[in-house]
């Protein structure tokens, strides 16, 4: 059997998050090598490069598109960045992996599928807890009747601020609209709504009512949303980032005709099953390197093993929701 190619990989923003859990699950991968980082500041592309023994590294995005040894982009920036970047990829005939949420907005998402499709390039999400045998386990268990007929389902988030929530010099950018899309709503509500689509089809009517009820910045801190499957299902959302610590959740109820079941996303706590048999806890373990199991389908998919669907196409109606929850659809 011929040995596959080696993807050769270069990053797009080298900060913190990518260093501590993308580069890990990438140095798993087979077939597969990072061989060029990029950041705007000179001295960080270079520092992150001789860290992690990478063999280039550019400050400039172009540069590092347009190398030759470079297969594939994994662009890890701020969402107000990832259509330039994501495009720019593609018109360079890179096959492109970028952090959620896909864009800033639903028409940037439109603009990245529009050139995806022109260059016939693929374009993948990191909605990477589809592949996580936690989430699995929750399908597995609702489709097989654990709870009979899906009737509805609940969100429910809340946490308290974070200690430069209140920051009037440094406020981090996940609180900024113009870079973020919208407060953490934006970072943290889009794995909740592509899961939600995972296990019961498309959402395909949305509305929402964020509100700033902390007064700590000026994007939403508090969101209250209802959605409708394409199945007609309906469900329902509430997120809060200013609660008290003792109201803290991370929850999705799943309500049958024969029982319940909930969840977390990002906790992994077990699921907890209550229907006709009793009560029960289902604790499944995943992966140290969380990303690894999405990021070796989209190895295969590049070597023509396997089809990863995770792509932009499938990310967008995440974006859709989310603005649509926001009113800025």
């Amino acid at each position: 059997m011929a040995t596959p190619n080696i993807i050769k990989w270069g990053f797009i923003g080298c900060g913190e998050a990518t260093e501590r859990r993308a580069l890990p699950a990438f140095a798993e991968l087979e077939n597969s090598e990072v061989v060029a980082v990029m950041s705007r500041t000179p001295a960080r592309a270079r520092a992150f490069a001789e860290r992690h023994g990478i063999e280039r590294w550019y400050s400039d995005a172009q540069n590092l598109v347009t190398d030759p040894d470079v297969d594939a982009v994994y662009i890890a920036t701020p969402p107000s960045t990832h259509s330039t970047y994501a495009v720019m990829a593609l018109m360079a005939g890179k096959a492109v992996y970028v952090e959620k949420p896909l864009a800033i907005n639903y028409d940037e998402c439109l603009r990245i599928n529009r050139v995806a499709a022109a260059q016939q390039r693929a374009c993948f999400v990191a909605y990477y807890r589809r592949y996580l045998p936690y989430f699995q386990r929750v399908k597995e268990l609702i489709e097989s009747g654990t709870i009979g007929r899906v009737l509805t389902a609940q969100i429910r988030f809340a946490a308290p601020p974070r200690e430069m929530d209140s920051s009037k010099t440094d406020l981090p950018w996940r609180l900024q609209p113009d870079i973020a899309g919208g407060g953490y709503f934006y970072d943290l509500a889009p794995h909740q709504i592509d899961i939600m689509q995972q296990l019961f089809g498309p959402i395909v009517e949305a509305t929402g009512f964020p509100a700033n009820r902390g007064g700590l910045y000026k994007a939403e801190d508090t969101v209250a949303a209802t959605m409708r499957f394409h199945n007609g299902m309906p469900a329902s959302g509430t997120w809060c980032f200013v609660a008290h610590e003792s109201a803290r959740e991370d929850r999705i109820l799943v309500i049958g005709d024969k029982g319940q079941l909930s969840f977390s996303v990002f906790t992994y706590a077990p699921i907890h099953i209550q229907n006709e048999q009793g009560e029960e806890h289902v604790v499944v373990e995943n992966p140290q390197n969380v990303q690894y199991p999405l990021l070796r389908n989209i190895v295969d998919h590049l070597q023509g093993r396997d089809v990863c669907t995770c792509d932009s196409v499938s990310a967008t109606s995440t974006n859709w929701v989310i603005d649509r929850i926001l009113g800025k659809l």
